[in-house]
């Protein structure tokens, strides 16, 4: 019962990975056959691969417990770098994800040198030939050459097979078969010219055991059985040709031989792990990129579908502009007209509190709608400038004269702090009227009752020109701003606030601003209020260009005075018309 819970249990933590990576896939998809209680399915509509349950659900049957459908939870891209990291971490020689990889790389290290190992046979039968005969060199080199054409031939067929049709044990097997005879046939070497006495053969069969040695380490360390047939059988009989010997020197050349054949074997080992290392890491590096890829594709998707939703958003918005706004026009039109009592009075009281009433919401209706309009066509690129020069102080100016009354109605002092030296600049004077009208509400929504505004127009040290508005309100914590940047988001003041709002005012200012190539910033700091600098650039200003002839200084006025002139003679010539007659 308890084993039946535990399995259960284990089988909600099963999470399915979502890739399309071609390594990701096989890898873990070998992982979860060896595990011997999932089973792999394919959902062909979305490309997951799943685990459902087998072993586990029934076993839990059995006990007399309903089976839990198995929960599919998308796996965190965390969970599976991670899981990706601790299966390719493991360095096991057998390792099914590595086995081709290893067996491929000693067949192209086989298969890149062809002409070497000839080259060396040759030179060892050569050599042999003083101190063995001519037809023991010759029948030893023909052998050794067939069966390297044999051990080639299988590496050539083993490249040429597509990779899933290729069963790795079944080539290792045969790879180490051919290796096998290979060896065998290299120890023959030791056996050529048995019986000479000649010193100098023994030692030249000590030299080329170290480099046969050498050779094969190097080729076969990524397949160490393979390494093993082909360099122990050459190991022992050369050690067993100086053991007969029987000279000490030669007995100690038999010593070395072996601890050369060990110390190369080490050597083999470290460049086997290397290799392991190297491939795991590769690919582990295939699994992040893949997953990465898979990710950035999905975001990619993701935000081409969000920004196709809000495009179609602002155009139906943008569009439909006439469709809302002509009748909330009749709205407040007619109930203007009630409310005005033109058409006769009203007996009954509440009427006219109710028309009231209903010219107040039709007006924030269509403000509301005006500004939801305008954010949208910013957003849908269809909000065109009507620029001309304009006088950002004036704009400042007009502005404070509406919301005058508003401010002494709340007991607010706006003092004005306007530079009328300045120049013109070239703008769209309704657009940065809304944007001082919508700066000045803010901060008389937010400033309490006895503060202080301060409007301020002036040059920056860029040669731009700046609207700052100052305020002594309880601020915005920093960590809100970012958020009532965002259209419809407002603070936590906004909502403790008895006036509402809709939360489009400062991504309208910071649109139009923008679409000014201009510069917005927000400054605020929790009780000690807050400031907003709207900067102009400087090739919008408008500078005057001085005179091309300055007042008194004028040519004519100079070359009058010089006697550059001539009156007009009598007849009422000019001097050059007396010259053309």
């Amino acid at each position: 019962m308890d084993q039946s819970k535990r399995e259960v249990s284990d089988l909600q933590i099963i999470l399915i990975l979502r890739t399309k990576a071609e390594v990701s896939k096989d890898m873990a998809g070998r992982e979860l056959r060896r595990s011997g209680w999932v089973h792999e399915a394919v959902c062909p509509r979305e490309g997951l691969w799943g685990q459902h349950v087998s072993s586990a659900s029934t076993t839990a049957m059995e006990a007399g417990t309903s089976p839990r459908r198995p929960r599919i939870v998308r796996a965190h891209p965390g969970f599976q770098v991670r899981d990706a990291r601790r299966r390719l971490a493991i360095e096991a020689e057998d390792k099914p994800g590595f086995e081709y990889e290893m067996l491929l790389m000693f067949v192209r290290n086989e298969l890149s040198a062809v002409a070497t190992i000839q080259l060396l046979a040759v030179i060892f039968s050569l050599a042999s030939m003083f101190w063995a005969t001519k037809a023991e060199a010759v029948l030893w080199l023909v052998m050794v050459i067939g069966s390297k054409v044999a051990l080639l031939e299988l590496c050539r067929r083993f490249v040429a097979l597509p990779r899933n049709e290729i069963n790795t044990r079944l080539w290792r097997r045969r790879l180490i078969l051919a290796e096998t005879v290979n060896g065998v046939v290299w120890a023959g070497f030791a056996l050529v010219g048995i019986g000479a006495t000649d010193s100098a053969s023994h030692v030249f069969l000590f030299a080329s055991l170290i480099v046969v040695l050498a050779i094969r380490m190097t080729f076969a360390s990524t397949a160490l059985p393979i390494l093993y047939v082909g360099t122990i059988p050459m190991t022992i009989a050369v050690v067993v040709r100086l053991l007969l010997l029987g000279h000490p020197f030669y007995w100690a050349m038999a010593s070395m031989a072996l601890g050369v054949h060990v110390y190369f074997i080490f050597l083999a080992k470290g460049l086997n792990s290397t290799a392991l290392a190297m491939l795991a890491y590769r690919a582990e590096k295939d699994a992040l990129i893949a997953e990465l890829e898979q990710e950035k594709a999905t975001s990619d998707e993701a935000r081409r579908r969000a920004e196709s939703a809000n495009v179609a958003k602002s155009r139906f918005l943008a569009t439909m502009s006439h469709e809302l706004r002509t009748p909330l026009n009749a709205i407040l039109g007619f109930s203007e007209v009630m409310k005005a009592e033109l058409l006769g009075p009203l007996k009954n009281q509440t009427y006219k509190e109710y028309a009231a009433n209903v010219h107040y919401s039709g007006s924030h209706l269509l403000h509301l709608i005006n500004e939801i309009l305008d954010i949208s066509r910013i957003e849908a690129g269809r909000y065109d400038l009507n620029e001309e020069a304009i006088r950002l102080v004036d704009v400042a100016e007009d502005c404070h004269r509406l919301l005058k009354l508003r401010a002494e109605s709340k007991n607010l002092t706006i003092e004005l702090d306007l530079d009328q030296t300045l120049p013109m600049v070239w703008a769209d004077e309704r657009a940065m009227r809304q944007v001082c009208l919508n700066l000045l509400s803010n901060a008389l929504k937010f400033t309490p009752k006895g503060g202080r505004i301060t409007l301020s127009v002036y040059r920056d040290d860029a040669g731009g020109q700046t609207l700052c508005i100052r305020d002594t309100g309880p601020g915005i914590p920093r960590e809100e701003i970012p958020r009532i940047m965002q259209a419809f988001g407002q603070g936590s003041l906004a909502h403790q606030n008895a006036e509402g709002g809709t939360g489009l005012g400062l991504p309208i200012v910071k649109s139009l601003v923008e679409l000014h190539e201009g510069i917005f910033e927000l400054r605020s700091e929790l009780r000690k209020g807050t400031e907003v600098l709207v900067a102009l650039p400087r090739q919008r200003v408008m500078e005057t260009l001085p005179p091309l002839q300055p007042l008194g200084q004028e040519r004519h006025r100079a070359a009058s005075a010089h006697g550059g002139w001539e009156r007009p003679r009598a007849g009422g010539r000019a001097p050059h018309a007396a010259m053309m007659s």
